[in-house]
């Protein structure tokens, strides 16, 4: 009989080979158009910024279900202002509704994030990119930490963004750590591939790896997703996926996310800026 620990193992083993699996069938299908990147609707970032003045604003809606739990997140807010061609300032916050089997619900804004990320190395199209983006878990109210909608906070996140184009397939990786005020360290780890089939479509695979030092969270997220560009300033995000590993509880935990990318120049004034 197999250990947890062998049968974690196992799982991540067999999922770091579905992902190559992946990487190899987007790079067959199709030729290169645009660069798939990482950010919204994954949990994973990238180096990519907006552009000097320009905005990009993602509102999402993100649902994590598991066995007697429903966490919406609705809105996710996450606004994005560029200052030069490599930096960018970043304010995140969701509004969380739970539910439990049992009929309770508890609703609330959420921990917020402000950060900035720095492009270090920008090696173009066809080089490295890497990037910092140091960000504040803010803390919050007594109430919504009463209600389980959010962690008591202030917790400093230092991850750090590396992207290359390999022939046809976008990599995107990002690693980073958390140092609490208070409680247990964590780190992350997130690797996305993909591929833009056409000038609209882009398509992904994302493998993200969350673990707390004794404490949960403890999983690994496998899941699909993509944008489609709707128009010059408006792009659809979506999203799917589920635990491999099990969460805090052993529980497999359902993701996803369904929103809309809104591209703004010039400081707001006027639509249709691309990254």
């Amino acid at each position: 009989m197999l250990t947890a620990q062998k049968k974690e193992t196992k799982v991540a083993a067999g999922t770091g080979k579905l992902l190559l699996i992946l990487a190899a069938a987007v790079g067959a299908l199709a030729p290169t158009a645009s660069r798939a990147q990482a950010g919204p609707p994954f949990l994973t970032n990238d180096p990519g910024t907006p552009g000097n003045a320009n905005w990009e604003i993602n509102l999402g809606s993100a649902q994590t279900i598991e066995r007697g739990l429903a966490s919406y997140q609705v809105p996710q807010i996450d606004l994005n202002f560029g200052l030069g061609d490599r930096v960018q300032l970043t304010y995140e916050i969701p509004y969380i509704v739970e539910t439990t089997a049992d009929g309770a619900r508890e609703s609330g804004w959420s921990n917020a994030y402000p950060g900035i990320k720095w492009r270090f190395l920008d090696q173009g199209d066809d080089g490295w990119q890497m990037s910092a983006f140091p960000q504040m878990e803010t803390g919050a109210s007594l109430v919504a930490q009463q209600r389980g909608i959010a962690a008591p906070g202030p917790r400093f996140l230092l991850p750090v963004e590396a992207a290359r184009k390999i022939g046809p397939v976008d990599l995107d990786i990002e690693a980073g750590y958390y140092f609490p005020k208070h409680g247990a360290s964590e780190r992350i780890i997130g690797l996305v591939v993909g591929h833009s089939f056409t000038d609209r479509l882009e398509l992904d695979g994302e493998l993200y790896d969350d673990r707390a030092a004794g404490a949960p969270p403890r999983y690994t997220l496998l899941d699909i997703g993509g944008r489609y560009k709707l128009s010059r300033s408006f792009i659809a995000l979506f999203m799917a996926g589920r635990s491999v590993s099990g969460t805090g509880d052993g529980q497999p935990e359902f993701n996803g996310y369904v929103g809309i990318q809104i591209l703004l120049s010039h400081y707001g004034r006027s639509l249709g800026s691309e990254p």
